[in-house]
């Protein structure tokens, strides 16, 4: 286990890649002092479980494996400093039922009618791979969180006028807590930014742990 002292030494000699272009990841990992780089996925998304957790870890762990290899056959595979990835998937699941982003305004509608005036869970899967690329000692670390939230009644006007602003159209079960759709929350259980996109107190403890 590390201690903080030697994380925080070891994270400045870490070359970190977070695997999302979502802004909303990218201002939570400054939020805990990490300095990182952008490399996006473009794994195609393959899933053979249904139960959320699972989805979200599977999904995480795809994004992960899929920039190690853009990295790894780059110019810096023989770099022997030490590599970090993290990626993230977020799902939104009510009564069983996964959202994810919408396709459309119409299924944006559809998720927001069956979300207002209830309960509903959000699942973050984060994967991490940590190690040195030069002496082949990647290693993975999977882990998910859980957020439940409460939502007011919203009427049709409500959820018309929310879709029209368009900040449903890339986000899990069509809204964000962070956003204009923060008047319609009553509440949450847990941890608020896992609803935004990423643990990252978990995550901080994980890499204590594990990095």
């Amino acid at each position: 286990m590390l201690t903080v002292k030697k994380l925080e030494t070891e994270r400045r000699a870490m070359k970190i890649i977070l695997a999302s272009a979502s802004p909303r990841r990218s201002e939570l990992l400054k939020q805990i002092g990490l300095e990182y780089e952008v490399l996006v996925s473009d794994a195609e998304e393959k899933v053979i479980d249904t139960e959320p957790g699972k989805v979200v870890e599977e999904l995480a762990k795809q994004k992960a494996d899929n920039v190690y290899q853009h990295y790894f056959q780059g110019t810096e595979k023989h770099s022997s400093e030490p590599l970090l990835i993290i990626s993230a998937d977020t799902v939104v699941a009510c009564d069983g039922r996964i959202l994810g982003k919408p396709k459309d305004a119409n299924e944006a509608r559809d998720m927001l009618r069956a979300l207002q005036g209830r309960a509903h869970e959000v699942y973050t899967g984060v994967s991490f791979l940590y190690g040195k690329v030069s002496e082949d000692t990647m290693k993975c670390h999977t882990f998910h969180e859980v957020t439940r939230v409460h939502f007011y009644p919203m009427t049709e006007e409500e959820i018309e006028a929310y879709v029209a602003t368009l900040d449903p159209m890339d986000k899990a079960g069509a809204y964000g807590i962070q956003g204009l759709c923060a008047r319609h929350i009553k509440g949450i259980e847990g941890d608020y930014n896992n609803v935004v996109g990423l643990p990252v107190a978990r995550l901080y403890q994980e890499m204590k742990h594990f990095v």
